[in-house]
């Protein structure tokens, strides 16, 4: 452990730290190697632990780690979390999210977050993403750095097998806590750590490092890949980050395949399922140019419009029959988070409505004498079609005077004319 310490001291050193602390024994060497590290600047270093509540003996883990901290005078932060036992993809993976969410969203601005993983953790994350058919990336398993927002995630430890780690707690004469769930066969990674992976080193006794070192080889192999990707991604791309369906159909169905990866982790879209690719390529490369061909999966979709892909990030519904009076005076908020203002004029005359499209609405349009269907308008515009529903009304009685800023009637327009305002409408942000 002792060959760790230069890296150990610089990043205490450089970068303020986060430590995950479960208070179980990777965690407490990886804090007392910070805490000790020579020349550690005083708060420089904190730990943070997340109250699963999943086990009787949560809080006893959580007074252990608070006396820990306080013997090493270490500032803590008790983060307590609800694991949605309903997510549908386990409740390991749901814990994981849950806590992966609880340090973003108390990682400060250019804090590094340091976990422990080590050499034994990337053996069993590279045998469980070869069993699930994982490609280059997935292989690669964990990096030992990578941007997490608002910093970085950092795992010193990656490259010790966690025997080292042992022999240095018993050296030190650490103390920590053990989670029973550790010792259940019935999760995947606890099953590969309990029964396969000894197997294995019976025969191979360097296979934890063979596989780590294999998952450091397709990480190099997917960065030399993710290169290429982003040059073929920006050649696809428009201006506003939509695909363009004719550029990539003349690409290779390989270089489809990750063009459409990389473009939905670029739009922050959830990881395209295993027949993700293949249902957009037959479903909405080959759709009629007219057509609004979609492909959902989560919380997320993708939208083929007017000869492009548009990632089509989820939003908070409408309560039904929402409707306020607005006087303009003051920025509105919708109920999905978007917002309504008037710039230039201390308000309307007199209070108007807001409310929500219902279906069967008309408008006069500046120019015109006679009223047009909404509906028709909006097919008519530049307007996205997953816009449509978001686009409060603006009226006056039954009188519709504006869908958001996108179709003013020409009552409206002679009014901010004369005022010389103007309507502002900023559409709803992605529900995450």
């Amino acid at each position: 452990m002792t060959a760790l310490s230069p890296t150990l001291l610089q990043a205490a050193t450089d970068h303020p730290v986060m430590v995950g602390f479960s208070g179980g024994l990777d965690s407490s060497v990886l804090l007392h190697l910070l805490a000790n590290a020579p020349g550690r600047q005083q708060g420089s270093v904190r730990a943070l632990h997340v109250h699963h509540g999943l086990q009787s003996a949560a809080d006893h883990w959580q007074q252990h780690c608070a006396a820990v901290c306080a013997q090493w005078n270490i500032p803590l932060q008790i983060v307590p979390v609800q694991v949605a036992r309903d997510a549908g993809h386990g409740l390991e993976a749901a814990a994981r999210d849950a806590r992966h969410a609880a340090f973003k969203a108390n990682l400060r601005q250019g804090e590094w977050l340091a976990l422990a993983h080590h050499q034994d953790d990337q053996a069993e994350t590279f045998l469980l993403r070869a069993l699930r058919g994982a490609g280059v990336e997935g292989l690669a398993a964990m990096q030992e750095l990578r941007a997490f927002e608002p910093g970085m995630l950092w795992r010193p430890l990656l490259h010790l097998p966690r025997v080292a780690l042992e022999q240095y707690a018993a050296q030190q004469q650490l103390r920590w806590i053990d989670d029973p769930s550790n010792d259940s066969a019935d999760f995947d990674r606890n099953f590969l750590r309990l029964q396969v992976l000894p197997l294995l080193r019976q025969r191979w006794p360097h296979a934890s490092a063979a596989m780590a070192r294999s998952a450091g080889l397709a990480a190099q192999a997917a960065g030399l890949l993710g290169d290429a990707d982003d040059t073929l991604l920006h050649e696809c791309s428009s201006a506003d980050g939509a695909l363009q369906v004719l550029a990539l159909k003349q690409l290779a169905p390989a270089q489809q395949a990750r063009v459409l990866r990389r473009w939905a982790q670029h739009q922050q879209l959830p990881p395209l399922p295993g027949n993700g690719v293949q249902a957009i390529a037959q479903q909405l490369l080959t759709a009629g140019h007219d057509q609004q061909a979609e492909f959902r999966w989560q919380q997320a979709r993708i939208v083929r419009w007017r000869g492009q892909l548009h990632a089509v990030p989820p939003t908070t519904p409408w309560p039904p029959g929402w409707q306020r009076a607005w006087d303009g005076k003051a920025p509105v908020t919708l109920p999905d988070g978007g917002r309504l203002w008037l710039q230039g004029a201390d308000g309307f005359d007199r209070p108007l409505q807001l409310r929500q499209r219902q279906g069967g609405e008309r408008i006069q349009l500046p120019g015109r004498s006679h009223h047009h269907q909404l509906k028709h308008c909006l097919q008519q515009s530049d307007i996205a079609p997953w816009l449509r529903p978001q686009l409060p009304l603006l009226c006056d009685g039954e009188r519709v005077l504006a869908a958001a800023d996108r179709i003013l009637s020409a009552a409206l327009q002679q009014w901010l004319q004369a005022h010389a305002a103007s309507l502002h409408w900023q559409p709803p942000p992605p529900v995450n």
